[in-house]
């Protein structure tokens, strides 16, 4: 089996990337089941009703989330009611949506998706370490590949976490960064890893942002709006390849595909 994981989706020119791109990566990699970051879609920070089906639409069969998820209000529309968008799995109890989901893919077997958020760096939240395994335990019982999403800022903590759960899941990747990393492997026991996807969008940028926006912010302190940039757009994640029966990873390759 082929699982193509696509780093945070940013903005229309993110969308853009997915909508033209994903068809081709699909066709040519033989692609059994596609994973998307979407937190970002919408404008560069959130995701929206309209936006979440856009990128379903296009290609995407679950959309993990993180931090931003609930950036634009509208999105407690849709979570309750659309199992294939994901919230972190470690919120609160009481927070709308699920952080975990099962589904079919091409070739008919199951494929789990866990979305979690790091506490490094980032808001207090519950142990992802913990919830991960409470929730693994729960899917093994359908099916043995899963794939953990960890949206989170610092890469020890990614990092300690495929250590953790290497042999309980075929993948664990980080997030959230939106600069992709070159430290992919497949860990003894079978999990693949990689510290960050990358970003699906505006590679000349801060983030998916105008430079000199960003650049202004820094040197001046003062509030500034940032806008998206709009120049040399790719769509970035990478491809596993596992075994369906027993969910260990046999392979992972990065992609960075450049819209032309």
């Amino acid at each position: 089996m082929n699982i193509l994981i696509i780093g945070d989706v940013v903005g229309n020119p993110g969308r853009e990337a997915v909508k033209r791109l994903l068809p081709k990566i699909k066709q040519r990699e033989k692609i059994d089941f596609t994973i998307a970051n979407s937190e970002n879609a919408a404008g560069g920070a959130g995701l929206t009703p309209e936006t979440a089906k856009d990128l379903l639409d296009m290609g995407a069969d679950v959309l993990t989330n993180g931090d931003h998820i609930w950036d634009r209000k509208e999105i407690l529309e849709v979570i309750d009611k659309e199992q294939r968008i994901l919230r972190p799995l470690n919120y609160p109890d009481g927070a709308p949506g699920n952080g975990s989901v099962v589904m079919h893919s091409k070739t008919g077997a199951k494929v789990g998706v866990v979305n979690l958020v790091g506490r490094v760096f980032m808001q207090a939240v519950e142990c992802p370490f913990k919830a991960a395994v409470r929730e693994i335990e729960k899917i093994k019982a359908q099916t043995p590949v899963i794939v953990v999403d960890i949206h989170a800022e610092a890469t020890s903590e990614k990092l300690a976490l495929c250590f953790y759960l290497d042999g309980l899941v075929s993948a664990v990747c980080g997030s959230h960064t939106h600069i992709q990393t070159a430290d992919e492997r497949i860990f003894p026991k079978g999990t693949a890893y990689i510290t960050d996807l990358g970003m699906t969008g505006p590679f000349d940028s801060v983030l998916g942002r105008r430079p000199e926006q960003i650049i202004r912010r820094f040197i001046t302190g003062l509030p500034t709006r940032f806008e998206m940039a709009d120049s040399n757009i790719q769509l970035q994640g990478v491809i596993i390849g596992c075994d369906d029966k027993t969910g260990k990873a046999s392979s992972i390759k990065r992609i960075q595909e450049k819209l032309t």
